[in-house]
């Protein structure tokens, strides 16, 4: 490994060993950039190599085309502090990849479980649970990973429509400043009406993926509990 150089180590995950790529980037100087949970939350973080990897074996994500070393380093750099951590859409690896290349990405979600083609989030772990109860274990499993694949339908259906709605509210700023800049006023409110709009579609679009991520982190978190 090198300076700038994405690195991830295999880490535990909610007692599944062997699960979970934790992601940062490699300063060069016996540091690492990364999103760390230390308490009291998730923040990015320069903590030493040694924290970062705990004893783990250290591997390096290669890409055909990335940023610079130096480049990665100042994007990791400009977001120290950041505590914005979500399993689902802004972990760890999302990070580190944003960071090299430009894109938040993570290889680990989308292949976190198969797609299916119903949706039920709210009564998710309910089979789960009534199978457990019913002495049926061995089945917990098989409905945990269909339960997941539910989580990834819905998250691949509504994160295009955050993400659209999002950019919609920058142009829509861009526009406002820029009449502004032109005295016209009145087209500065209509592209600030119109900026609120999708300000409010985002917000309730992002609770909805909230409650995804937050049901995806309960249902890895039991499954130790619910099966043999």
């Amino acid at each position: 490994m090198a300076r700038g150089d994405q690195i991830y180590v295999i880490r535990p995950f909610f007692n599944l060993d062997g699960v979970y790529e934790h992601h940062g980037i490699d300063c060069g100087d016996g540091s690492v950039i990364h999103y760390s949970k230390r308490e009291p939350d998730a923040t990015v973080r320069r903590t030493s190599a040694i924290e970062f990897t705990q004893n783990h074996s250290v591997y390096v994500r290669e890409y055909p085309a990335c940023y610079i070393a130096e480049t990665a380093i100042q994007r990791a750099e400009s977001r120290l502090g950041e505590r914005r951590y979500n399993l689902i859409y802004n972990n760890c690896e999302h990070f580190a990849t944003w960071c090299k290349t430009g894109i938040s990405d993570s290889k680990q979600i989308r292949n976190f479980a198969p797609l299916l083609s119903r949706l039920d989030p709210q009564s998710l772990n309910i089979p789960i649970i009534e199978s457990v109860e019913d002495g049926h274990q061995q089945d917990a499993p098989r409905l945990f990973d269909n339960a997941l694949g539910e989580i990834k339908v819905a998250w691949d259906d509504v994160q295009p429509q955050y993400n659209q709605a999002v950019q919609e509210m920058k142009a829509w700023d861009a526009v406002a400043r820029k009449a502004l800049e032109r005295d016209r006023e009145d087209l500065a409110r209509a592209a600030l009406f119109r900026k609120r709009k999708y300000k409010h579609k985002a917000a309730d679009l992002k609770q909805h993926l909230d409650r995804l991520a937050e049901m995806t982190e309960m249902l890895v978190r039991d499954r130790r509990d619910l099966t043999p």
